[in-house]
């Protein structure tokens, strides 16, 4: 019913009933409601320094950990999850191999280890924000811990072993409830002790799934086939397959499936040696209600990419790979697209020593753990099924978006060259997941539609945040009154003795009226007028902006900085300015006294006092350093107070220890005098 791009040619007349359509198209698409209320959890912001930091706990990012602490470095460690071990948690054996090399970074005081923290970006100079989720997992049990914390680290070196993410297998029914990840099926078994199944099927086109067929069948788990795509796979595996009962299919692929909101059965059909494979046999179904499927890893560049890295095409691995980048950034183990166990031990201790010796620092040799024989990783590139005449259904590429492989062949056959306007028209690789698992299948099925190299395709653009970011979290402690503190005037206790009852006025609290026993708000601000209107009174004006210049060169900067000239401006007089921004808008108006010959006070908008300032500050350092000024904010050393009315004068002549009268202080003229013991100055 909606194609791709179907909101880019449909509903366009008429422009007038548009609000109509938007809520339908914002209803169709999932977008929900803002939240009524405020965010009641607390969150917290640090800011941190090391020698090495290392994204990643798996086993190239403790074996990376383990030698640059041994040569001395300050080293921390950080992973997403909420403990050390990367992807052997999810593996039969767990990460035993590991354990001593976790105890003596845990022994180590040159050593910080921070589970639950994602490393969301990276940015010049060796800084990278992590996420630290503090008492997500804790809910209301821990009210004094701040919910998450914001850590911005500034490292000399930056090792990324944040390992490699698994891809899916795009067939029809590739999204029906009871399909999922193989290393996902072996997580729940091996981790969490769960059978994700009763009967299952492995899809592959690579080496590393059918661990999770031989894992299943240990659990209990009757595995029905294991579907590879490769022609032959190796014949170590085949053979273990057999001995367990598990039967092969190789050159075969999934092409179908079947079932409601459980899946029942598989089609399974032989096919051809294309990465687009077409069946070139008949179609055999298979009972099950589990399919693990596993479509490749790809390494996780995005960190490398963040600061400009390059990528390169590894046809072995059928992946993109990180190609020249900063030269403190060094990428191991999976991420790099090095996937054995013990390729990815070696790779993470080389990454190590690297970063120690980059700091001037001898790494030491570490003696690696044992592991179990592997066999070669291998891969046989396989981008979608295509359908078969008779089974026929979607074919999700994106499964959070719903971008299908036909989707991708409308947006090319609409001549959107650009992946990033396939991107775009598509939506694929727009959701949370920002495309981890989508895009590279995507990618692979539009370079084919065009005939082109995947290389030559090229990827979307990798940015910050690597994963979503509450937004609560960028935030940090600085809401409410921590961002904008309340700011009290000088006179602010005299004003709450007499009454006053207060308004905000930015994060100024400033007296609205003052109340006498008894009366209303309305009255009394009735009562205020009227007695400032036909005699006299005071008000609070301390939150007015003032700020003092001096300096030989101030009357030519007050020049630059307002519209008109102030040369002629007597000492002990004022003038109104216009102050102007630079593309000649109006910043700002207030007053300019000359207190002497090359000394000043401004006053500015309340709302202004910061802006102006920072403002000349700017022009003095950037515009004009060759001016000798200096200017200061002087609006919090003196309280201010503003005397009207018809009789405001004769007031001012019975407190006053000068002549206040016209001819003495006339209009725009300033003075000093004392008031109540005080010394003032009258504008």
């Amino acid at each position: 019913l909606f194609p791709a791009g179907f909101y880019y040619k449909t509903f366009m007349a008429p422009a007038r009933a548009w609000p109509a359509y938007e809520r339908i198209i914002r209803r169709a698409a999932g977008i929900g409601t803002h939240v009524p209320h405020p965010d009641p959890d607390r969150y917290d912001r640090r800011f941190a320094h090391c020698d090495v930091l290392v994204v990643g706990g798996g086993a190239a990012g403790i074996m990376a950990a383990s030698v640059a602490a041994r040569a001395g470095a300050d080293v921390m460690l950080v992973d997403e999850r909420d403990a050390l071990g990367g992807h052997l948690r999810g593996e039969r054996g767990g990460c035993e191999i590991l354990r001593p090399y976790l105890r003596a970074l845990e022994d180590q005081t040159n050593v910080r280890l921070l589970p639950r923290t994602t490393a969301v970006g990276v940015y010049d100079h060796g800084t990278v924000a992590l996420v630290e989720r503090v008492a997500d997992h804790l809910g209301t049990a821990s009210p004094a811990l701040p919910r998450q914390r914001l850590c911005m680290v500034r490292a000399r070196e930056i090792v990324v072993a944040a390992g490699a993410i698994e891809r899916p297998l795009v067939f029809a029914g590739n999204d029906r409830p009871g399909v999922m990840l193989a290393a996902a099926a072996r997580s729940y078994i091996n981790r969490f002790a769960v059978k994700p199944g009763r009967r299952a099927v492995v899809f592959t086109n690579n080496s590393d799934a059918w661990r999770t067929a031989f894992d299943a069948a240990a659990a209990g788990i009757e595995v029905a086939a294991i579907v590879d795509a490769r022609p032959v796979p190796e014949a170590a595996l085949v053979a273990a397959a057999r001995a367990r009962g598990i039967a092969v299919h190789a050159g075969h692929a999934v092409v179908a499936t079947k079932g409601g909101r459980v899946l029942r059965a598989v089609a399974v059909a032989p096919i051809d040696d294309q990465a687009q494979a077409r069946t070139t046999g008949p179609v055999t179904w298979i009972d099950c209600d589990l399919l693990a499927v596993s479509g490749g890893l790809t390494p996780s560049v995005h960190l490398h990419s963040h600061t400009g890295g390059k990528l390169a095409w590894d046809e072995t691995i059928a992946a993109f790979v990180p190609g020249a980048g900063a030269a403190n950034i060094r990428v191991c183990g999976a991420a790099r697209g090095a996937f054995p166990l013990a390729h990815c031990l070696a790779d993470g201790a080389l990454a190590g020593a690297a970063a120690a010796q980059a700091l001037g620092l001898a790494a030491r040799a570490l003696d690696l753990p044992s592991c179990p024989p592997e066999e070669p990783w291998s891969i046989r590139p396989l981008w979608e099924v295509k359908p078969t005449r008779n089974l026929r259904g979607k074919r999700f590429v994106d499964l959070q978006d719903d971008v299908t492989a036909d989707d991708l062949d409308l947006a090319v056959r609409e001549n959107y060259r650009s992946v990033e306007h396939v991107k775009r028209y598509t939506t694929l690789g727009m959701g949370t997941d920002q495309g981890k698992t989508a895009n590279l299948n995507g990618l692979a099925i539009v370079a084919a539609r065009r005939a082109e190299a995947i290389a030559a395709v090229g990827t979307t653009t990798f940015r910050p945040p690597y994963t979503p970011v509450a937004l609560g979290t960028l935030a940090g402690p600085e809401t409410g009154k921590h961002f904008e503190p309340i700011r009290r005037t000088p006179l602010h206790d005299w004003h709450a003795a007499h009454g006053a009852r207060f308004v905000e006025a930015g994060q100024w609290l400033r007296p609205r009226a003052y109340l006498r026993p008894g009366e209303t708000f309305d009255a009394a601000w009735r009562r205020e007028v009227r007695a400032v209107r036909g005699a006299a009174g005071i008000c609070d004006v301390s939150t007015l902006g003032k700020i003092d210049v001096q300096g030989p060169d101030a009357t030519a900067f007050l020049e630059r900085a307002y519209c008109n000239g102030f040369a002629t401006l007597a000492v002990g007089r004022c003038r109104y300015g216009l102050m102007l921004r630079e593309d000649g808008i109006v910043l700002d108006d207030g007053t300019v006294t000359r207190l002497g010959e090359r000394h000043y006070v401004l006053t500015t908008t309340t709302a202004n006092a910061g802006r102006v300032l920072a403002h000349l500050e700017y022009s003095l350092q950037t515009a004009w350093p060759d001016l000798k000024v200096r200017v200061a904010s002087v609006t919090d050393q003196y309280g201010q107070i503003a005397l009207a009315g018809p009789r405001s004068r004769e007031v001012l002549r019975k407190v006053a220890d000068i002549d206040v009268d016209d001819a003495a202080v006339p209009f725009l003229a300033s003075a000093a005098t004392t008031i109540a013991g005080a010394r003032v100055r009258l504008f």
